[in-house]
């Protein structure tokens, strides 16, 4: 899977360079490398995975009241 980004006529390399590190965290591609780059055990992302659930469950209760 290769992503191109082509440069438009008259574009800026920065701007071409923020395109695609735009469609590379919409696909989701960096947050893959960075979940893949250390082993995790299934206990550990399970226990991220509550802490994460807790949080927005308190975010949720907290904003349901206001």
């Amino acid at each position: 899977m290769t992503i191109e980004i082509k440069l438009r006529k008259g574009e800026p390399i920065d701007r071409a360079i923020r395109r695609l590190k735009k469609r590379l965290d919409r696909e989701g591609t960096i947050r893959d490398v960075r979940d893949k780059r250390y082993f995790a055990k299934p206990s550990d992302k399970k226990r991220e995975a509550r802490k994460v659930a807790a949080f927005t469950q308190m975010l949720r209760t907290r904003y349901e009241k206001m």
